[in-house]
């Protein structure tokens, strides 16, 4: 069984969050294609929390190449997939080394300038939309660029769909207490909407602390660090998914609820162009807060469009595909 290496920070291999869903989904569409999905990780961490002064991002990366190499030479690894650009530096050791990226050098996320030196040095790439695909393109040069998405699980859905679940007043929120995932307006909303049952869900147990700072309003429940299928249970009883992100790669739990059959609210920010069906709002901070509450008030409990439109675009079968397609030429 040919073996490929996943490189990705200690953290995304710990967390309930996106990284960590995408590596055991990889993992399992590599049995079904003969290729063995070999996790690599730092053994240190530089530091917890990765948006501490002088440790940030892809700076705190550099100090871990050795603990890298070495586990990859001890598997005899040559093909090595990459989630985070300041592993880059990987193409001097192995010249088929592919950067699949979590995050991009947006002006919208922390430590972007950090980043963007790294993806100059970036020759291949697999991203998740036709956007980051356009984007590599056109400010990296980057054009050696694989289009695949991280599909959902459909078994998952098919155990939690049920409409006669859905409460009326329930909106759902995914995120991290970060500054661009923007968990503050979520709050700010429940409050002017004392009528709306809210729930915010975090990746990680590490947000209980920090969500502390906030004065929660008593018509927020949060949740923290839930199994994929606590999080499908859960979001089948919502009604409408609302995500406020300033920016994202991919938007993994947008397409989840696009399968529950949710009533989506998503930013018009042009890498959730991927996100766009029939009933699918975009819009931003002058009026969420109303799209929210007139997709609340819809006479409709779900929506079967978007649900055929995920199924169509990113079920766990075009990701296989994908992969599939990917592995038959990079591999040979």
């Amino acid at each position: 069984m040919k073996k490929v290496g996943l490189v990705m920070r200690k953290i995304q291999f710990a967390e309930a969050q996106g990284p960590r869903i995408f590596a055991e989904r990889l993992k399992q569409i590599g049995l079904e294609l003969g290729v063995d999905i070999v996790f690599v990780s730092p053994e240190r961490h530089v530091s917890s929390h990765d948006w501490l002064p002088g440790y940030e991002h892809e700076k705190g990366d550099l100090v871990n190449y050795d603990v890298v190499l070495d586990q990859l030479h001890e598997q005899q690894i040559e093909h090595v997939i990459y989630t985070v650009s300041g592993f880059t530096y990987l193409n001097m050791f192995f010249k088929n080394s592919v950067l699949f990226p979590h995050s991009f050098p947006d002006p919208a996320l922390t430590g972007y300038e950090m980043m963007k030196p790294f993806y100059q040095i970036v020759d291949k790439a697999i991203v998740q939309t036709a956007f980051l695909k356009q984007e590599m393109a056109s400010k990296f040069g980057v054009t050696d660029v694989t289009v695949i998405p991280i599909g959902f699980n459909e078994r998952l859905v098919e155990k939690h769909f049920d409409p006669s679940q859905v409460v009326e007043n329930r909106v759902m929120w995914i995120g991290r207490d970060e500054e661009n995932r923007r968990p503050d307006l979520v709050l700010e909303y429940a409050r002017h909407n004392p009528d709306k049952d809210v729930y915010m869900v975090f990746g990680g147990e590490r947000y209980k602390e920090s969500m502390k700072k906030y004065d929660i309003p008593d018509n927020v429940k949060l949740q923290f660090a839930l199994t994929q299928d606590e999080v499908f249970a859960l979001m089948n009883t919502a009604k409408v998914y609302w995500s406020c992100s300033k920016f994202d790669t991919f938007a993994m739990p947008l397409t989840e609820a696009l399968a529950m059959g949710k009533i989506v609210v998503k930013p018009e920010h042009p890498c959730y162009g991927h996100i766009s069906s029939t009933h699918s709002f975009s819009g931003n901070e002058k009026n969420w807060f109303e799209l929210v509450n007139m997709a609340a008030a819809s006479l409709r409990r779900v929506s079967t469009e978007n649900q055929a439109y995920a199924m169509e675009q990113f079920s766990s079968q075009v990701m296989k595909q994908g992969y599939r397609d990917f592995f038959d030429h990079w591999l040979s």
